[in-house]
């Protein structure tokens, strides 16, 4: 990337060109001199370019997904979400850093705009900046601090990421949670809520794919120091009861993943039709809102599961329920 960009600056005969643009031009008239330069350039521009460029972006086509099967699985999984949890519409647009300022991903990765906007690249990130508002409201009103929030939505994005692979495409649909609270102390809300998402996950998941298909749980325990396993013990105790038949397991990390997550996280993985486990749920604890509210007394939970990666991969099993 530095390469092009100093080969750009040395071809325009603006040394810093780049860094001029980042720092010295204000953003709204970075978003004046943006939209001209695209205005020009789309004047020049034939039809005939635009469907070729249509037909070979992977940003551009169509998902290969069938819409049926995404709209049972969303109608399954809305019927299924625990008490207290609204469904919520996003915008297709979020302002600008709104994954890369309080998550640990690299801004290449999303896709931004010449208007001073992204768009959306993970819908966690954007429930946690709804969360946080909310969470904002609730402090300044008359409500209880205490008050949780819990949001969910279904919602296509795009990263700019390259992915490899044949028919693999820039954007796709995720299903997602998100749960914001205070903190009551020993991770008390942290793992009520990922209880509630793997519940909601596992519920959703059997009624869509039925019981032949084998689903398993694992929680992983990321701190440095392991916790005691009495903190865990309630959690694991209430979902091995109410789901028998699913192996449930805890696990201590080898070694720090990421700092995406703080204390935990969990998987849901499923056995697909051509007999391998695939990963369908990811989530766990982070301190985004922290970081919005400016409190280290906020909590929150995120989790996702890709809605084109379970319809596709289960087709057989999907069908059966038209």
């Amino acid at each position: 990337m530095l390469k092009i960009i100093r080969r750009i600056e040395r071809e325009a005969g603006v040394p810093n060109l780049s860094r001029i643009l980042a720092e010295r031009v204000g953003p709204t008239d970075l978003q004046s001199l943006l939209l001209e330069v695209y205005r020009r350039r789309v004047k020049h521009r034939k039809p005939s370019a635009v469907l070729s460029d249509y037909v070979s972006s992977g940003f551009t086509s169509p998902s290969d997904c069938d819409p049926l099967r995404l709209l049972e699985w969303d109608r399954i999984a809305v019927s299924r979400l625990p008490e207290g949890f609204s469904m919520i519409e996003l915008s297709p647009v979020s302002p600008l850093g709104s994954v890369s300022c309080f998550a640990p991903i690299s801004q290449d990765w999303v896709f931004t705009t010449i208007r001073n906007i992204e768009v959306v690249a993970d819908s966690t990130n954007i429930l946690a900046l709804e969360c946080a508002r909310q969470r904002q409201q609730i402090t300044k009103s008359k409500g209880t601090i205490a008050t949780p929030i819990h949001l969910a939505c279904s919602h296509r994005v795009v990263r700019a990421q390259r992915y490899r692979g044949a028919g693999v495409q820039q954007h796709f649909r995720i299903f997602s949670l998100c749960s914001a609270g205070r903190n009551t102390g020993n991770l008390a809300f942290e793992l009520y809520a990922v209880m509630k998402h793997i519940q909601f996950y596992l519920d959703a998941l059997r009624d869509f794919l039925g019981s032949d298909v084998r689903l398993r749980v694992a929680i992983i325990d990321l701190s440095p120091d392991s916790h005691e396993d009495t903190i865990f013990n309630a959690l694991l105790s209430n979902l091995r009861k109410q789901f028998k038949d699913i192996d449930i397991s805890l696990e201590k990390a080898r070694v720090r993943e990421t700092d995406y997550y703080g204390n935990l996280r969990f998987h849901v993985y499923a056995s697909a039709t051509r007999g391998h486990e695939l990963e369908l749920v990811d989530g766990g604890d982070t301190n985004w809102t922290q970081k919005l509210l400016n409190n280290a007394k906020e909590r929150l939970v995120i989790s996702g599961i890709g809605s084109e990666r379970l319809c596709e991969n289960f087709v057989s099993v999907c069908c059966r329920l038209r």
